[in-house]
């Protein structure tokens, strides 16, 4: 397996994704089987894949096997790699005593401050690091800060760096030692923060922060927007970092002490050497967002659906308006009109039914987010019928993106009870955003299954894409969720929202979709059983 990996150079970045999360699962797995040829030409081929794969997928990675990090070697790999994924690794990596001794020399200042943090590790460890000296870590232990206390060689070192090059390590030394000096005043760690300032380096890491506590901040990066709830900046930071653009009132969630934890929204300007015109980060003021800026904080009125169809009901208006004025100038109604002019009438004809399909998901979204789960639908629908149309109107869509879909039939008959329409609806965009978030080249596999005539379920399963293998639910059910984990390029409809909207008309009409570890499955009321009765009473007749 892991010779046939190496074997194959990858021509593009999905494949060196690819290729990235498959050697990092085998050396989780069975690191310790492997031969030393193979473990050191994977290693090799890791080092060389990583400026390939985005920070995104490494973090994806990193948690995925965090937990079962035993083998040493691939831990000392992603301990070096940006601190944003190395503290995942680190956080919950397990090793025995004497392969963390033997990494510990090779690892950076904010890897140890990392595992300085941790309460599980060896008491060989915490020796070996406390050997190393204050200096080895980026930041010290406030307890530990606190004991030793300001001694005259660590402020001289500050100084003597600072001759040279300015040295934020340094200046966080010295504010830090400040910090620790009014930490006790618990007036004023009970107040709440209005405002801080910060800096970043180069690599969108926050370096030092002012006004708020350092755990809280150090280490985030604004250049990757988090999902799911996590510590982060959104994609407006993000997209604007990749530019070195000014941000403006970009959003950003902190965990920690309520004073600090929660939403704040900062403004950024790049700087950059005078002497020599390189980048050198990002600095910033934060605060608090106001009232208007936070909608959603706020109870949903009891009228919130009304409202949501009112403003649909605005988008349609001038959209059919220009559908029609496009029709019009298509079927040449008024008299002749040039190829060119059809062609782009045309053009304006089918995006207004895109975007008229896309209006009518989010109404359905805002309907049966609103409405209470009445009792099953009596309508019985034939959904082996519905998927195999499905597959048919899929297949410009597999062709242009190289997919091939499988999905197998077990069991039978495929009745269930639910809505025509919703049934499409489902079913289609269900397949639909894994099709857009398969790898070209990929089979993407399914069954649908009635296990008994008597079973009171039908499932359409469909194991997940090599893309989101590695991603959680809630990452999953996030509407700015894509698989490379840069929202500003997601589709007008994402993963996230396709399958909140999937679940959310799946339950209405009495099911489910569950998110499993290897698949993705579709729960129907079946409508097996009342058919069947139905037929013993035709044949008793």
């Amino acid at each position: 397996m892991i010779a046939t990996i190496l074997r194959q150079a990858p021509a593009d970045r999905r494949a060196s994704i690819t290729a990235w999360r498959q050697l990092t699962d085998i050396l989780a797995q069975r690191g310790n089987q492997l031969s030393d040829d193979d473990i050191r030409r994977s290693l090799h081929a890791l080092a060389v894949l990583r400026p390939r794969v985005p920070e995104s997928v490494r973090r994806d990675c990193a948690r995925a096997v965090a937990r079962h990090g035993r083998f040493a070697p691939l831990v000392a790999l992603y301990a070096n790699d940006v601190p944003a994924v190395s503290a995942i690794m680190l956080r919950d990596a397990r090793l025995a005593e004497a392969d963390w001794l033997a990494l510990l020399p090779a690892t950076s200042a904010m890897a140890r401050s990392v595992l300085a943090g941790r309460s599980d590790l060896p008491s060989g460890v915490y020796r070996a690091l406390a050997s190393l000296g204050s200096a080895s870590v980026a930041l010290p232990q406030p307890e530990a800060a606190a004991q030793e206390g300001p001694a005259p060689a660590a402020e001289a070192a500050p100084e003597r760096a600072s001759e040279g090059h300015p040295s934020q390590i340094s200046e966080l030394v010295r504010r830090i030692d400040k910090y620790q000096s009014t930490r006790t005043q618990p007036a004023q760690s009970r107040a709440p923060r209005a405002a801080f300032l910060f800096e970043t380096g180069p690599d969108g890491v926050i370096h030092w922060v002012e006004g708020v506590t350092r755990g809280a901040v150090i280490g985030l990066s604004i250049a990757e927007a988090a999902f799911g709830g996590e510590p982060g900046t959104d994609g407006v930071a993000a997209g604007a970092f990749r530019q070195r653009a000014e941000i403006i009132n970009a959003r950003m969630l902190l965990e920690g002490a309520p004073a600090e934890a929660g939403e704040w929204r900062f403004s950024a300007l790049p700087w950059f050497d005078p002497a020599t015109g390189q980048f050198r980060g990002y600095r910033a003021s934060a605060r608090r967002p106001h009232r208007n800026e936070m909608p959603y904080g706020r109870p949903a009125a009891e009228d919130s659906g009304d409202s949501i169809r009112q403003l649909i009901h605005e988008l349609r208006s001038p959209l059919n308006a220009i559908s029609g004025f496009a029709q019009i100038i298509s079927g040449q109604m008024f008299g002749p009109v040039s190829h060119g002019y059809r062609g782009m009438a045309e053009t304006i004809v089918a995006d207004a039914a895109s975007v008229q399909s896309i209006i009518d998901d989010l109404e359905t979204a805002a309907r049966s987010g609103s409405a209470r789960i009445d009792a099953p639908s009596e309508e019985v629908v034939d959904i082996g019928a519905v998927v195999t149309q499905v597959e048919g109107e899929l297949a410009a869509l597999l062709a242009d993106q190289r997919v091939d879909l499988s999905i197998s039939r077990v069991g039978g008959p495929f009745l269930g009870f639910a809505s025509d329409a919703d049934v499409r609806r489902m079913v289609g965009r269900l397949l639909t955003a894994l099709v857009d978030v398969s790898e070209p080249g990929a089979i993407l596999v399914g069954q649908l299954v009635t296990e008994s005539r008597h079973d009171d379920m039908l499932q359409l399963r469909v194991v997940r894409p090599a893309t989101i293998r590695f991603a959680t639910a809630a990452e999953l059910l996030d509407p700015g969720f894509s698989p490379e984990g840069e929202a500003p390029g997601a589709a007008v409809l994402s993963l996230g929202f396709s399958l909140r909207l999937v679940d959310s008309l799946a339950r209405s009409s009495g099911g489910r979709l569950d998110i499993g570890h290897n698949a993705l499955t579709l729960h129907l009321p079946s409508a097996n059983s009342k058919a069947e009765v139905e037929l013993e009473a035709q044949q008793g007749e």
